[in-house]
């Protein structure tokens, strides 16, 4: 089928979570090669390096012409620190942890960095907790400024749910929203980062959403989830698309893309050579990753082709 998005839109993955098993510095190479040679994506997403490491991976994406973006939320999430938090020292350790992944991401040649905001600490705390993470992200935004020569690199904030499996702070789309404005006011390398999968976690429609960080959209996340209480899989587990009682199929991906075209993210000027849409979705338990990403390709190629 021909691929009519090509020189639109670069589709991306996210390695780690596409590849969840990885036990040594030859296997995250090795798979991180099948999707460079794998010439259905423009775009991939990396994480988890060391220096030494991202050397060796950073020779790999500089040859391969793709846009690369570093996934700093999942060490964040690792760590179990927060931008947000409103223990100054948890805080600190925070930022400091995601400048050294913002050294890492200049070595890998990425054009973004994607952050996640931290726990909400309660309608109470909340205004607290958001004036926090404001300062971490002026803080990335300005070491990145700093390191950068000629491609400076982009802080991105992913928001996620707030109520059902990560309950983080940044939460809901608007809110994400207003934190961009106020930072782009200071800092031109920040934007947003939206996952399609967590809008039913959030209980948002895409039109809605999009809407509504349309002015600061720079990298695009889909996936699946699940809400049925009970499945194995409930919340933010980004299981594959065919998954039973998954939220997002076909149908539910060619009417996001709809979207996306209608806020005209497809045409915008982002960090990335081309607007960067990646799959974000994880082999079940004794899934070969190899069939599960074949199956996403799948998908989307149905969706974009009803558009």
């Amino acid at each position: 089928m021909e691929r009519l998005w090509i020189g639109t839109v670069n589709i991306g993955i996210v390695h780690p979570m596409a590849y969840p098993k990885l036990e040594s510095e030859e296997e995250v190479i090795t798979t991180i090669e099948e999707i460079v040679e794998d010439d259905f994506f423009g775009a991939i997403e990396v994480s988890n390096l060391t220096p030494e490491l991202a050397e060796k991976v950073g020779d790999i994406l500089k040859s391969a012409h793709m846009d690369v973006i570093y996934a700093g939320q999942t060490s964040l999430l690792r760590e179990g620190v927060s931008l947000c938090s409103l223990e100054e020292a948890e805080r600190k350790r925070a930022v400091e942890l995601g400048k050294r992944n913002i050294d890492i991401a200049y070595q890998v040649g990425a054009s973004i960095l994607a952050v996640c905001s931290g726990k909400d600490p309660g309608e109470q705390l909340r205004e607290e907790a958001r004036e926090k993470l404001v300062a971490s992200l002026k803080e990335l935004c300005a070491y990145a400024q700093e390191k950068g020569v000629e491609n400076i690199l982009t802080i991105s904030l992913e928001n996620f749910d707030r109520e059902i499996d990560k309950k983080f702070l940044i939460g809901p789309s608007e809110e994400a929203g207003k934190i961009a404005e106020e930072i782009k006011k200071e800092f031109s390398n920040f934007g947003l980062t939206l996952d399609l999968a967590h809008l039913p976690l959030l209980k948002e429609k895409p039109h809605e959403a999009l809407i509504s960080v349309s002015d600061y959209l720079v990298h695009i996340h889909i996936g699946n989830c699940i809400l049925r209480e009970g499945n194995p899989l409930y919340g933010d587990n980004h299981p594959p698309f065919d998954v039973e009682d998954g939220e997002i199929g076909v149908d539910e991906l060619r009417a996001f893309l709809e979207a996306l075209i209608y806020i005209g993210y497809l045409k915008r000027s982002v960090p990335t050579r081309l607007p960067v849409i990646s799959f974000e979705i994880k082999p079940l338990p004794g899934q070969n990753p190899r069939p599960v990403i074949a199956g996403a390709k799948r998908t989307f190629i149905e969706a974009w082709a009803k558009i």
